[in-house]
């Protein structure tokens, strides 16, 4: 066994040591700035002729977090080393600040999602109306008290508390959570997907077969051919399904397939990534549509009395247009 001058291991570590909290900063500046920079893209892209709901406002709360969240970021890796009102800064403060973050989105998936359930029943129902201020001022009000809510949760429960205590000493590795939570709800809505596709698959393919593009209102659309003639409201389920399976598939397929990829590779991402913009707005439209499906005696062909997802036209499975030059006979339209 060969000895190791002393000299050697006193230059040898320093310098590991100088280096790995360096990347790993670098990681984290990278993955919060293209978690940021997808949020705007994302916040960009939807349709702007939508009212503001729960989910508008908590996607938008969630965008500047995760900004305030890179400036911190920012700021800590430039300074490395700073005291503020007495309070030391050092780079450990890097790790700490994103495994807090990390338990804090990690536990807002659920109180997110049922209150947005609560909010696309209540404006279904009539109960509320989309242009009150009044409305808009209690969305604020409730976005806030559920960030301070999960984020006092976090700071008191003792597990997370110890935990976050532990973590100390891995400076270099800095752990992050990873949410249960997510991983639940992104398997209950696959397999509920996958369900509903296997309930009414031959609708379904009939659909897509049937579907041609056309142009409605300056805007393209798919259209495919409307057989019902139910009047003014949708009464059967079973004729409902296939047209928001074809509608949410239409959309948001390639980040069902994304979901499929990284269930199955059981891939364990940190709650700071894991809770975003995208994966908030696909949970909404599949909130939406199962909101009125089950709710289907409800929806009235009347656009103020849906949901309205910034992503899908869900009035458009099921209200039908009888002139559009650029089809011969009655359709209903999806436009994606």
């Amino acid at each position: 066994m060969t000895a190791v001058p002393s000299e050697n291991c006193s230059f040898q570590h320093p310098l590991h040591q100088s280096k790995q909290p360096l990347d790993v900063d670098c990681l984290l500046f990278l993955i919060i700035t293209g978690k940021t920079l997808l949020n705007i893209l994302i916040l960009g892209m939807k349709r702007k002729a939508t009212y503001w709901s729960f989910i508008e406002y908590f996607c938008f709360s969630l965008a500047f977090v995760d900004l305030l969240l890179l400036v911190n970021i920012s700021i800590l890796s430039y300074f490395r080393d700073f005291v503020v009102l007495g309070i030391r800064f050092t780079k450990y403060h890097i790790c700490l600040l994103i495994q807090i973050t990390s338990s804090t989105y990690g536990f807002l998936h659920y109180p997110v999602c049922l209150l947005a359930c609560i909010d696309y029943s209540l404006t279904l129902s009539g109960a509320t109306k989309h242009s009150s201020k009044w409305q808009r001022l209690f969305y604020l009000l409730i976005v806030t008290l559920t960030w301070i809510s999960v984020f006092a949760y976090v700071l008191g429960e003792p597990g997370i508390s110890q935990r976050l205590q532990t973590h100390r000493a891995a400076l270099y590795q800095c752990p992050s959570y990873v949410s249960t939570q997510s991983y639940w709800l992104s398997l209950s809505v696959l397999m509920l997907l996958f369900v509903a596709f296997l309930i009414s698959w031959p609708e379904v393919v009939a659909l897509v077969q049937a579907m041609r593009m056309a142009s409605y209102m300056n805007e393209t659309v798919l259209s495919f051919p409307f057989t019902s003639h139910s009047g003014h409201t949708v009464r059967s389920r079973e004729a409902l399904l296939p047209r928001l399976v074809v509608c949410f598939l239409g959309t948001w397929f390639p980040f069902v397939a994304l979901e499929v990829l990284t269930l199955s590779l059981r891939v364990p991402i940190p709650a700071y990534v894991d809770m975003n913009v995208p994966w908030l707005y696909f949970v909404n439209s599949f909130l939406i549509a199962a909101v009125c499906w089950l709710n289907c005696h409800k929806l009235y062909l009347r656009g103020s009395t849906l949901p309205v997802d910034p992503f899908v036209n869900w009035r458009c499975c099921f209200v039908p247009i009888h002139r559009l030059k650029q089809v011969e006979r009655p359709v209903s339209i999806i436009i994606c």
